[in-house]
């Protein structure tokens, strides 16, 4: 069994993630951002090797998702291939930091990639307003963090949402996450698992986009 959490930064995914795969027993799969080779180079000169950054990421996430084809485990994933693609590399383009040719070659290869890919059997997307996205990126206090712009959380949330309702294909479980406090509310947890267990293991399971 797969399952996917999506979301904004800000939004819990990591959180969630550790936590559901204690209830469950699931095992947790984390996104290493730090072994990249192109990072440093990118914020030098985001342009020139926007091209080699994303690339890099859409192999790493690849290799990812056939080692959990491939897990005895069910295993539940911070941040999938597919975010990747329709949300940060999609904006990476819009922002004119990749040419028409490199996001053509770029979105050829991810579509080679899917011909050999299954879904996740379930997309948990947390779905945070703005403020609330900040509220949490201000609270866990990662220097790096606290000068995003404002418009980039605002359009990375617009891209997400066009990618839930109208680009991703497979299961979807909506969490509204913005009265929720699943870190610290036994109740807001207990909450989500059940909508998780009613989609995965209910008589009356339905793909919820809403």
């Amino acid at each position: 069994m797969h399952i996917a959490i999506a979301g904004n930064m800000g939004s819990g995914k990591t959180t969630l993630t550790t936590l559901l795969a204690n209830h469950y027993g699931w095992t947790p799969r984390f996104e290493a951002v730090d072994d990249n080779p192109y990072l440093d180079d990118y914020y030098k000169d985001i342009a020139r090797w926007s091209f080699n950054l994303e690339v890099f990421f859409l192999r790493h996430r690849f290799a990812d998702m056939l080692s959990i084809a491939h897990s005895d485990t069910p295993v539940i994933q911070d941040r999938s291939i597919y975010e990747g693609v329709y949300v940060f590399t999609a904006n990476n383009y819009a922002m004119g930091n990749l040419t028409d040719r490199d996001y053509q070659t770029y979105m050829e290869l991810f579509e080679s990639m899917m011909s050999v890919l299954q879904l996740p059997d379930l997309m948990i997307y947390l779905r945070a307003s703005v403020p609330h996205l900040v509220a949490n990126i201000q609270q866990r206090g990662r220097t790096y963090e606290q000068t995003i712009p404002l418009d980039y959380l605002k359009n990375l949330n617009e891209r997400y949402e066009d990618f839930i309702y109208n680009k991703y294909p497979g299961r979807v479980l909506t969490v509204n996450v913005d009265h929720l406090d699943f870190q610290h509310r036994p109740q807001d947890l207990a909450s989500i698992i059940d909508s998780i267990d009613a989609e995965l293991f209910g008589l009356f399971a339905h793909n919820d986009k809403s």
